[in-house]
């Protein structure tokens, strides 16, 4: 009974702090929860900032504006927008509305087999409209609010709902994402699914091998066609390039093995396959906007406090 008046409790929204070392953000979980969810009322800005999880907002009434890397979104209500782990972001509220935020940990949803698959919809964020996902907006939509129900009645087990509800957001996202019709409309079903197919072959070699020296003439051989057809496929399919994606991969690896206080950087540039630590710390700030070491520290530190 504690747990549901906890979660029912509106002035345990009224209470939620940010804590925000340069522009890096601790996301400010409860005791033993790796899930954030609040309704939003204020119009407070958030300047330039990121973490380790994964944002989904939501506007309820008005509109909200967000701004990732530097790319506007200008939200109106029921538009979801995911923002991936590690993106710059900033957000501005009018001075009258609501909207719902959702911050979660992504690294155990990596764990499940299969993931490999969605990680191209964890690099770029995705917006959701009744514009442009008339297929599956009516369903994200109510995924949200079951996971606003979840989170706030505290119903016993209400995390692993809420990390099942999002697992399902997902999965109904990379499904559409690997509906290939609109990429090759002149292709037939059978075609299509083939590509699918060995694209998620590559997706599951690269998540078994990318502390080894991957290169794009292998991975085409391994999916069956020329580089030049690989190429364009891939580049079709995940809007990334084959070496961009393997990058990233890595960088999502990294991420993980420097929350090990054991081991040292050097360490982790080679465990996530990086050929030296000059590279890791160059490409990991480029793509995080921090170095390594600030991210094992600070991270390390949210960990902790998890725990």
């Amino acid at each position: 009974m504690t747990d549901i008046k906890k979660k029912n409790d509106n002035s345990d929204r009224a209470k939620f702090k940010r804590e925000v070392t340069g522009t890096f953000e601790k996301v400010g979980y409860s005791e033993d929860s790796s899930v954030l969810f609040y309704v939003n009322q204020t119009n407070t800005n958030y300047p330039l900032h990121w973490h380790s999880a994964i944002e989904i907002i939501m506007p309820l009434s008005n509109s909200y504006s967000v701004f990732i890397n530097k790319t506007g979104f200008e939200l109106e209500p029921g538009d979801i927008l995911i923002i991936p782990p590690g993106d710059l972001h900033e957000l501005y509220a009018p001075i009258s509305g609501s909207r719902i935020i959702l911050l979660f940990d992504f690294m155990l949803m990596s764990k499940q087999k299969g993931f490999s698959c969605l990680l191209p919809l964890m690099t770029q964020p995705n917006l959701i409209t009744q514009k442009n996902s008339p297929d599956i907006y009516k369903e994200a939509y109510e995924l949200l609010i079951k996971t606003k129900e979840e989170y706030f009645n505290g119903f016993p087990l209400w995390e692993v709902s809420i990390y099942t509800l999002i697992i399902r957001l997902f999965v109904l996202i990379g499904r559409s994402h690997m509906d290939t019709s609109h990429i090759f409309p002149f292709a037939g079903i059978h075609k299509q699914k083939e590509y699918i197919e060995k694209i998620n072959l590559i997706y599951d070699y690269i998540d078994r091998n990318y502390m080894e020296n991957l290169s794009l003439d292998k991975a085409a051989k391994i999916a069956g066609f020329s580089k030049y057809h690989f190429s364009r496929l891939f580049k079709q399919m995940t809007s990334s390039s084959f070496y961009d994606y393997l990058t990233l991969r890595r960088i999502k690896a990294a991420e993980s093995l420097l929350l090990n206080p054991d081991l040292a950087i050097i360490d982790v540039a080679l465990q996530s396959g990086f050929s030296s630590i000059s590279t890791f710390n160059r490409v990991f700030k480029s793509i995080k906007k921090c170095t390594p070491t600030d991210f094992k520290d600070f991270y390390g530190t949210l960990s902790h406090d998890i725990k």
